[in-house]
């Protein structure tokens, strides 16, 4: 069950120490996160490379800090950033077994409850997606539900270690939930660093690996996109997506896909191949401008399209927008695009949704 009333977040105070300079020296730093900048770095050889991308991830990352900076990008959303979120009935979510949801929480972070598992994507409960506490892209929107309000989480799926979707500080207080720490499921070379942090129920898996938990088969799967958290480390972490699935011998089969972070690729149609149809599919719709920079790494929602036919989803929730404000697109911008691109593509706008934060949908 879930309350159809929802309150705006209230607007970010402004920082009286964040001009836009700061901002773009500040991102050459934190330049693990978006990418360009290793043209200028020394990097150890590349661990990892994307199945079908020719040439670079990403473009000049100074040229990009340089237009926002002259350009004055992003603007501010119509909506002043108060957007509104729904609340959600936490009683109910921490009481259910039955019913398969999704609940977004904000940016890449989703409450999956699928045949009495109760899984979280990606999640980021910090201020911050940064290393640092006190700079770095800000939060815009709180999260949707607060951990007190979480049910008890058996499952972590990590899609890659960029700040806004591997966080320290979150997992390390999901490890402390009352009832014992969820498993989480990582790509390789991000068990270790977890281990470092004192997280140890964890498993690493590589491209088309799967592994069973309570009656679901986790599969991770290539798509397009590069690691980083640091000057030095970039693509010595694999990155992927998830499609989860009942395991065979299930009387009614249910699924769903979360794509975390991509730029599109044929891994889409190569993932449905394997896995479609998908009852649910959870697919970025933000972070894409400038497209110069960001189409490798990032897809538009005219892209995110095109994954959710690839991968045959019957229902598509779009992510990763409105949380977080990271690229020159407006924050409210993300929605408006794919309704358009859904009209385009003939597909019924009820067919893949852009939620509220805290709404849920039930699959």
């Amino acid at each position: 069950m879930q309350s159809q009333q929802s309150v705006s977040a209230a607007p970010a105070a402004p920082s009286k120490t964040r001009p836009r300079l700061r901002w773009a020296l500040l991102a050459a730093i934190l330049l693990a996160a978006y990418g360009g900048v290793h043209t200028y770095i020394s990097s150890p050889p590349p661990l990892y490379k994307n199945n079908y991308l020719q040439g670079d991830i990403g473009g000049s990352f100074f040229k990009w800090q340089w237009e926002r900076l002259t350009q004055g990008l992003p603007k501010p959303p119509a909506n002043g950033y108060h957007f509104p979120i729904v609340q959600s009935d936490a009683r109910w979510l921490q009481a259910n077994k039955e019913v398969s949801t999704a609940t977004w929480i904000g940016h890449a972070t989703v409450l999956v409850q699928m045949r009495g598992v109760n899984i979280l994507t990606d999640p980021i409960w910090s201020e911050r997606a940064s290393p640092f506490n006190f700079m770095g892209p800000q939060r815009k929107v709180p999260p949707a539900l607060s951990y007190a309000q979480l049910p008890h989480i058996d499952v972590v799926i990590i899609s890659h270690n960029h700040y806004d979707h591997l966080d320290k500080e979150t997992v390390l207080k999901l490890n402390e939930q009352q009832g014992g720490a969820p498993l989480f499921l990582v790509p390789l070379g991000i068990k270790k660093w977890m281990a470092d942090i004192g997280i140890t129920n964890v498993q690493e898996l590589g491209w088309w690996d799967k592994t069973d938990v309570r009656g679901l088969a986790f599969n991770f799967v290539p798509v397009q996109h590069w690691s980083a958290r640091s000057l030095n480390d970039r693509f010595q972490t694999l990155w992927g997506g998830w499609a989860v699935t009942t395991t065979d011998n299930a009387k009614t089969p249910l699924s769903f896909f979360f794509a975390g972070d991509t730029g599109y690729s044929r891994d889409f149609e190569d993932i449905g191949k394997r896995f479609a149809p998908f009852d649910l599919a959870l697919l970025p719709i933000g972070a894409y401008a400038p497209r110069w920079f960001m189409k490798a790494q990032h897809v538009d929602p005219g892209e995110a399209v095109k994954i959710h036919q690839n991968v045959q989803a019957r229902r598509s929730i779009g992510i990763h927008w409105g949380t977080f404000e990271l690229t020159d697109e407006s924050l409210d911008e993300p929605p408006k695009a794919l309704e358009q691109e859904l009209k385009k593509a003939n597909i019924p706008a009820a067919d893949f949704v852009a939620l509220k934060h805290g709404e849920m949908l039930r699959f």
